[in-house]
């Protein structure tokens, strides 16, 4: 039996372990990358590991989450970070260089190579032939430091694409279509790869919208083949020699296959507050609207913004309505400025933001008060925006632009205009942004530069003999890492001050959150399915950590926040029962007798209700090296004893 793609890189990266669905493997890691937001806790903790220098082919330091300077904060981690990557050896992307994964895409990305990322949508390299991973910081650091990163073997399931997108009809559109088909929860546990005749129709910046927004599926990783429209890509981007070709064989077998003709595609758009709530343009109807935002990891590149520019060109946003457009990258926006599309754009009304995360992150644009936003983005989540009662729609660059227009969502297969865009033969390359760390031998003499906001990576013990807390908060299905720990413009600067930054946790759930761990000391979150979904950060299972949780018990978790959870040393169980789920109340006092022993030796665990009197099993599905890591107490103190 042949191979599909993913096993093929999965097989060429092996460490440890076998190729079958629900074990674990350990892989090699060729490339990582960071970006501000998590990258100044992970290089604390690779710091702490005693590793000199990155032992990758290539390491790169992104800024581009934390761009908003309202105090020093954001300013100080950039200036640890940019020290930590010349003295560490890394690459550093300065801010306004763009945004990490348009960047890596650009001018980092190879086809046949493996990058985990400290950002959930690290997949979106994937549209250039890489198996491309997000992971939490820690898995990071450890992957710089020479260590391999686990996963559990993933299913794969083929998307086989036929036909070609009608005119107004993009790539967003193909991969709204596929979280309609498989939810928030369908990719859970598998890779998703693109197949088909179809495939041919799409460019590299296609791809990489589609592989971008397939973390919105929960999946391990969203992967296209490389070839000659790969190779197309890479000459423009003046990389030819980093292609090879990759296809999956003829006699590859597939755990599931969805069929998607793409000349049968319309408009979608995802309504608040779920990417996978899904309907038509059409269907939804000409609701008013109020803010346009057209840009972020899924929709900045080049081809997105000249489809935009030729839409304005001419014309002016409604009245009503407050356009942003924030390019991609330094290099994407230099083109705009160049060809003259910036012109139209600015001439039409609509205001340029630098090129970073910006309002995909809530860092500004907060809509106004139960305003309707239509944004080019990859999460809808509620508060996500900053404003907490706004409306959230997720569409494509030319819905989005057609709908600035019109003042009201308006599906672009209505319009007339030629919009097509060629790839250009040869991309505008400036790399002055990038900056190169100092030789090894100089390493000793550079500096690493804290500020007073950079606090140490919280303490974490060893697991104890008997595990008892209170059910200090229960949740229900689909709760974000946006949930736990929030994001925008308020918090964010906060990311490396772990005790400022757990005042917030949980604060959309439960405002006093934060004060009921401290009074209990220690305690037990209860959640509902697919809990932790969304973002790669670290600080969902770190802030918590720091608060005194000692166990997440849920119906089911999202696999990079699971991860995570073990990394600090939390322990992910699930019930055995899910109607357990309704049988616990916060404030209940639960206790789990010989715990230590009962992970170690992956026996029968039982959780005592000793509020209520009632007996729960649970469930603690993780690998033998993942109970090592919570008898240690979490990845860090692991890695140090076997240092």
């Amino acid at each position: 039996m042949g191979y599909t793609l993913s096993q093929k890189l999965i097989k060429s990266h092996l460490l440890s372990g076998e190729m079958v669905p629900g074990t674990e493997i350990g892989l090699k890691i060729d490339q990582t990358l960071t970006q501000d937001a998590t990258g100044t806790m992970a290089y604390l903790e690779f710091e702490a590991m005693g590793v000199p220098r990155v032992k990758t082919e290539l390491s790169v330091a992104y800024v581009d989450h934390n761009t908003l300077q309202t105090g020093f904060e954001n300013a100080d981690d950039h200036r640890f970070i940019a020290s930590c990557a010349k003295k560490h050896g890394l690459k550093y992307s300065r801010p306004g260089n763009g945004i990490c994964h348009q960047v890596h895409l650009e001018r980092f990305g190879k086809p046949g190579k493996t990058l985990i990322g400290s950002d959930s949508h690290t997949p979106t390299g994937g549209g250039i032939g890489m198996l491309a991973i997000g992971a939490g910081g820690l898995d990071v650091a450890v992957a710089m430091g020479g260590g391999a990163y686990y996963i559990t073997m993933p299913e794969v399931v083929l998307v086989r694409l036929s036909g070609k997108l009608s005119p107004f009809v993009s790539a967003k559109d193909v991969i709204l279509k596929v979280l309609q088909i498989l939810s928030v929860k369908g990719g859970v546990g598998k890779i998703i790869e693109y197949g088909g005749e179809g495939v041919k129709t799409l460019s590299v910046p296609e791809r990489a919208t589609i592989t971008n927004m397939g973390a919105e599926l929960g999946a391990t990783t969203s992967v296209f083949p490389s070839d000659e429209i790969t190779k197309e890509f890479l000459r423009a981007q003046g990389r030819e020699n980093d292609w090879i070709e990759l296809l999956p064989d003829s006699s590859a077998k597939y755990d599931k296959v969805i069929d998607i003709n793409l000349s049968m595609l319309e408009p979608l758009a995802a309504m608040p507050h779920m990417p996978d709530n899904v309907k038509s343009v059409r269907e939804i109807g000409n609701i008013k609207i109020d803010q346009v935002c057209i840009g972020s990891c899924t929709n900045s590149s080049f081809t997105d913004m000249m489809k935009v520019s030729k839409i304005l060109k001419g014309k002016k946003v409604h009245p009503d309505v407050s356009l942003v457009i924030a390019p991609g990258s330094m290099q994407v926006l230099n083109m705009l400025a160049l060809n003259g599309a910036l012109s139209d754009m600015i001439s039409a009304g609509a205001r340029i933001l630098e090129s970073a995360c910006g309002p995909c992150i809530g860092m500004g644009q907060s809509p106004n008060s139960k305003g309707v936003s239509l944004r080019t983005f990859n999460r809808n989540f509620e508060g996500r925006s900053g404003t907490a009662d706004a409306g959230i729609y997720l569409v494509s660059p030319e819905t989005a632009a057609v709908s600035a227009i019109a003042g009201v969502l308006t599906d672009p297969t209505t319009c007339s205009d030629d919009v097509s865009v060629s790839l250009p033969e040869k991309f505008v390359i400036n790399d002055g942004m990038i900056i190169d760390p100092v030789p090894a031998d100089e390493a000793d003499s550079v500096e690493i530069k804290y500020g007073p906001n950079i606090k140490p990576f919280p303490t974490t013990e060893k697991l104890p003999e008997k595990l008892e807390a209170k059910a200090v908060l229960k949740v229900g299905d689909n709760i974000t890492t946006d949930h736990i720990m929030p994001a925008g413009a308020k918090i964010l600067p906060y990311r490396s001050n772990i005790p400022y930054l757990s005042k917030f946790c949980f604060r959309q759930c439960d405002e006093d959150f934060a004060e009921h761990c401290k009074e209990a000391g220690k305690g037990v979150i209860i959640g509902g399915s697919n809990y932790g979904q969304g973002s790669s950060r670290e600080h969902a299972a770190l802030v918590p950590l720091y608060l005194g949780i000692k166990a997440v018990i849920t119906k089911s978790f999202a696999r990079i926040h699971c991860a995570n959870l073990v990394n600090a040393g939390i322990i992910p169980f699930t019930f055995k029962d899910p109607a357990d789920f309704d049988k616990i109340s916060v404030g209940d006092m639960l206790a789990v007798d010989s715990i230590r022993e009962k992970i170690e030796n992956d026996l029968p665990i039982t959780l005592k209700n000793l509020t209520n009197g009632e007996e729960y099993q649970l469930c603690c599905d993780i690998s033998s090296r993942q109970r090592d890591i919570i008898l240690e107490g979490g990845l860090l103190n692991y890695t140090r004893e076997r240092a």
